[in-house]
């Protein structure tokens, strides 16, 4: 079913301001195509469609095996009108020339007229390959992936993503929309863990909340006790008291614009003290590193921050021994922090990671080899109308831990003893969306509290039966 965006009049605008910034940064069409529903186990059952997010930004609307074709400014779709057959099974469905009008097209013709108007474009590789042999079938060439475009379509990738970068009044008006619902998700979660057996009815109260916005998920929800599987997506384990559940779950509005927020909450509604000394190191980072977002900022010094006062804090708790500027340059950190600050948020939850290091890293910048910078999705200049996220964690992952190589280099970095103090901790992680302002930041996930005691208030003292 098409999903339909509330202001038409104000998404025409924004799609129009769109494509006349491309055009003044490409002098040549662009062919854009939405991509196709996916079967599940056999042709009629299919995964839920969801268009392309580079499609959905000029396009605005969930049209599935769509294209739009955008030269000097103007955009033309082509798109098949629904055969009549279809209303018995998905209800009467707006014509080409109505999708047209909503989203300010210029012209509006047949999907088979799409090879006629298609020579000299440029495209973007859609992620599923029916729709990529159907781009290089039209376009008469080959059509590969972000990491080795044809010449002409890295010159439009790289159009889009300094587009995309920022964000405008429409695009904000929906991200704050998920921020919203997603902050509520969170604390339908906390309430739920109270009554939940296991970690699916935290999660079930979650989406729940979510769908009830007509929102869907905007990535495979994390709700575990296990938080040092980083993206774990199983459900069943039971939650027991002296756990920590941790929950990184968003919402996604019905023009696809994302939400990306983690919380981690004793299931007991209370913090062992082992478990609060943790909680308020990353969230010491967590504080301090969304305090100095603003324009200018390098990014990556955001996570050298983090990486700091994490060291920092084990070192006060006896974890670590050392400097924690010297710790830091060596990578200890990384055995409890191996991932990066956080990245940027749009229209994808890893906004245009599909391109790559090409959207997360500033020309001329390559990604480090460092076991301690490796895994970082965003080293950019902070520039005002970026929204990006904050998530510093501490993780107990046994295959870092236990590996022989590591315990040898960092021997006498561990106070392995001292550690084993911490086996109550398995993960950790605090995530706010931050918006870039003119002169500072704009927290959009604020609502959500960040406190240990607000987090065992609102998780309740009950332990789970």
């Amino acid at each position: 079913m098409l999903k339909i965006t509330k202001d038409c009049e104000l998404l025409k605008n924004a799609l129009l301001q769109r494509r006349q910034k491309l055009a003044g940064l490409v002098n040549f069409p662009a062919i854009l195509w939405s991509g196709r529903s996916i079967s599940r186990n056999y042709p009629a059952l299919t995964y839920p469609f969801r268009a392309s997010s580079h499609f959905l930004y000029f396009a605005g609307l969930q049209l599935e095996n769509a294209a739009v074709r955008i030269e000097s400014g103007k955009l033309e779709l082509f798109l098949d009108d629904a055969p009549a057959s279809s209303t018995l099974w998905h209800g009467e469905m707006p014509k080409r020339s109505e999708i047209a009008d909503r989203i300010g097209a210029d012209a509006a013709f047949p999907m088979a007229e799409l090879k006629s108007r298609a020579k000299g474009a440029a495209t973007v590789a859609v992620q599923d390959y029916l729709t990529q042999l159907q781009q290089a079938k039209m376009l008469d060439r080959p059509v590969f992936p972000a990491k080795s475009p044809e010449e002409i379509d890295l010159e439009l990738t790289k159009a889009i993503i300094s587009l995309r970068l920022t964000h405008d009044e429409s695009a904000l008006t929906e991200l704050r929309e998920a921020a919203a619902v997603t902050v509520a998700a969170h604390k339908a979660g906390m309430a739920a863990t109270k009554t939940a057996r296991i970690e699916a009815g935290v999660r079930a109260a979650m989406e729940s909340e979510i769908a009830s916005q007509n929102m869907t998920c905007s990535y495979p929800s994390i709700v575990t006790v296990h938080g040092e599987i980083l993206h774990s997506e199983h459900y069943h384990h039971p939650l027991k008291t002296g756990d920590l559940l941790l929950a990184d779950v968003g919402a996604e509005t019905a023009a696809g614009w994302a939400a990306d927020v983690t919380r981690t909450w004793p299931v007991s509604g209370k913090f062992s003290p082992t478990q609060k000394a943790i909680y308020d190191i990353v969230l010491a980072a967590h504080d301090t590193c969304i305090d100095r977002i603003s324009p200018g900022v390098e990014y990556r010094e955001i996570h050298l921050l983090a990486a700091r006062i994490i060291a920092e804090g084990l070192v006060d708790l006896g974890i670590l021994r050392g400097n924690p500027e010297d710790l830091v340059e060596m990578d200890a950190h990384a055995l409890f922090f191996v991932h990066g600050i956080g990245h940027l948020i749009g229209l994808d939850v890893h906004d245009m990671e599909d391109f790559g290091d090409l959207a997360g890293y500033q020309a001329g910048r390559a990604r480090s080899s460092r076991f301690g910078l490796g895994y970082l999705r965003l080293n950019r200049v902070l520039q005002a109308g970026m929204l990006v996220s904050i998530e510093p964690g501490f993780y107990q992952v046994p295959a870092i831990l236990n590996d022989p190589e590591i315990r040898t280099k960092y021997q006498d970095i561990v106070n392995w003893e001292k550690l084993n103090q911490f086996v109550d901790v398995r993960g950790i992680r605090i995530e706010d969306d931050i918006l870039v302002t003119g002169v500072g930041r704009e927290v959009l996930t604020e609502k959500l509290p960040t406190d240990a005691l607000e987090i065992e208030g609102l998780v309740s003292v009950c332990a789970p039966s």
